[in-house]
């Protein structure tokens, strides 16, 4: 073999459906990787042609033929060196394979079929794709590498089949998206299928904000006697090289010399969001965010996150109060406001909401006042922020966060209007965590929006503790409920109050209606509204009232 070889791990973010630009991404980042690391190979996440993931553009036999013409243009367009690609490749809707390929000197040296077609969670590649069956080793420069793909590694077969056909190395692509804890999980089954093997393994993932969907990178390299030798950044598109050599019993080795980061857990959350904000933004077009600043601590944080996203100049924020505002929250929303440098407008819903009022007194004659008119001034104040957003072409950001989706403390066409939910995998006692986080970094939110107790003031001294459970105890039912699918019983066993459990499964339930029509929000956990957890709206599943246990009518 070459003495050394460079690889390099290509952190990429690419854009869903547009072939023609991630084909460009890969050569540029394949030509600074040769002109300016030296490099030998580039190897490139999954699906890198079509982004990932591409969901029913892969039934369009026209994605087809233009991964087709981006792999010709690879072909053509790159010399010295060689590149480890992702694409689907087969027919639409008929045997269509996730590939990688290997391309040197403008011919494809090896294709391999993705073996282990993940479909749980976000994930539903049988929809789609077709399994492959076999190893693929190709020897280039002197080495035997094996490919594999993201879930493959993941199964003891696929790795021990490339080390039954003579592999040296595995390269494994991924589009592997982000959740809290999920890089320990790798790094452990990586760990694994060197154990088994005895082969070193290079990991490159993909980086970038899909939907609600966000991916970290974090692609690492992990040498055949289980060391982690490079692990890249979060959240970073980057170029990231390795030297692979062989030692005296002609096994290779790997070396990196670009430095280690520690990052922490909490900080690592606040980039997804970040990250996801910002790719969902810019990847669609919006010139501009807007969103209401009611001098709470959700909507103080999402303020934060768009500013971190996107920049002061691009975020507006509108203060709407009503009788119930109280001038805390008014003289809290502005010196946030004035302490990003974003525009602050305040418009008073009160003249809309009297007018809603008296055109709705004779249908409400004789009736007591309830949560109707409070959603009133939900409604109220989602009909302006949208007003302004068509006028503007600013894309409304929802607020709200994943106890009240999960519990349905939020309005249908209120507080729920919007393009985007920040938070929306967000738990409150997480936004608390994250608001101290960004205040480490510098002073954001004002210390009375943190510490107050939180209230959607559509009503006399109203607080949420009012209609809710404390937000600690609440957030670990839910975790419980939702995440890992604990029942009324298993939830009570644990020690918590029968009576609390039932009111809070009883209120997850009823609420999926809602869920449904929430905009997107970016997923940072196991399980999140949406595409990880799909529940009937229509359900006789309940927990019953009056015995609080669950019976199935």
């Amino acid at each position: 073999m070459k003495q050394n070889i460079c690889l390099v791990m290509a952190q990429i973010n690419t854009v869903v459906g547009d072939v023609a630009g991630n084909v460009e991404k890969i050569l540029t980042a394949a030509h600074q990787a040769r002109d300016e690391l030296n490099a030998d190979i580039v190897v490139f996440p999954e699906l890198t042609l079509t982004g990932y993931p591409p969901e029913d553009l892969l039934l369009r036999q026209g994605l087809i033929k233009r991964v087709e013409a981006g792999m010709k243009t690879i072909k053509q367009h790159l010399q010295d060196v060689a590149v480890v690609v992702g694409h689907p490749e087969g027919l639409a809707g008929e045997d269509l394979y996730n590939a990688a390929s290997f391309i040197a000197d403008g011919e494809c040296l090896a294709t391999y079929y993705k073996q282990c077609l993940p479909n749980y969670s976000v994930f539903d590649e049988k929809r789609y794709f077709v399994k492959g069956k076999d190893a693929t080793v190709v020897e280039y420069l002197g080495v035997k590498f094996a490919l594999t793909i993201c879930e493959d590694i993941w199964f003891t077969e696929p790795a021990s089949q490339a080390a039954d056909a003579g592999a040296e190395i595995i390269l494994n692509l991924n589009a592997s998206p982000f959740r809290q804890g999920k890089s320990q999980l790798r790094e452990a089954e990586l760990l694994q299928r060197v154990q088994e093997t005895g082969l070193p393994i290079v990991y490159v993932n993909l980086v970038g904000g899909q939907d609600e969907l966000i991916f970290d990178g974090r692609s690492m390299a992990i040498s055949g006697t289980g060391e982690l030798e490079a692990c890249a950044s979060a959240f970073d598109e980057l170029l990231y090289p390795l030297s692979l050599f062989k030692d005296e019993q002609a096994k290779i080795q790997i070396q990196s010399e670009v430095a280690e980061t520690e990052q922490d857990e909490i900080g690592i959350i606040y980039e997804a969001l970040v990250y996801g904000l910002h790719d969902y933004i810019e990847k669609n077009g919006f010139p501009s965010v807007i969103l209401g600043l009611s001098g709470g601590i959700d909507s103080a944080l999402t303020l934060a996150l768009a500013v971190d996203a996107i920049g002061a100049e691009r975020v507006q924020t509108v203060m709407m109060p009503s009788r119930y505002t109280s001038q805390m929250s008014l003289d809290d929303a502005e010196q946030m406001a004035d302490m990003l440098g974003v525009k602050h407008t305040t418009l008073s819903i009160e003249p809309v909401f009297n007018q809603f009022l008296e055109t709705l007194s004779e249908p409400f004659a004789g009736l007591e006042a309830d949560t109707t008119e409070e959603n009133i001034q939900a409604r109220c104040r989602g009909i302006l922020l949208m007003a302004m957003s068509n006028k503007t072409g600013a894309m409304v950001l929802s607020t709200g966060n994943k106890s009240e989706m999960a519990v349905g403390y939020s309005t249908l066409y209120g507080d729920m209007a919007g393009g985007y939910a920040p938070l929306k995998d967000v738990y409150k006692t997480l936004v608390y965590k994250l608001s101290e986080y960004r205040n480490s970094v510098s002073l954001t939110i004002p210390e009375r929006i943190i510490s107050r107790p939180p209230s959607a003031e559509l009503a006399e001294d109203q607080l949420d503790q009012d209609s809710l459970p404390d937000y600690e105890v609440l957030d670990q039912i839910l975790e419980l409920y939702i995440a890992d699918d604990r029942c009324f019983e298993d939830i009570v066993a644990i020690g918590y109050d029968a009576k609390t459990v039932a009111q809070v499964i009883k209120m997850v339930d009823r609420n999926e209606y809602k869920r449904r029509q929430a905009p997107p929000g970016i997923r940072i956990t196991s399980r999140a509204f949406g595409r990880d957890r799909r529940y009937p709206i229509t359900s006789g599943y309940k927990v019953d009232s009056a015995l609080g246990r669950n019976r199935e009518q």
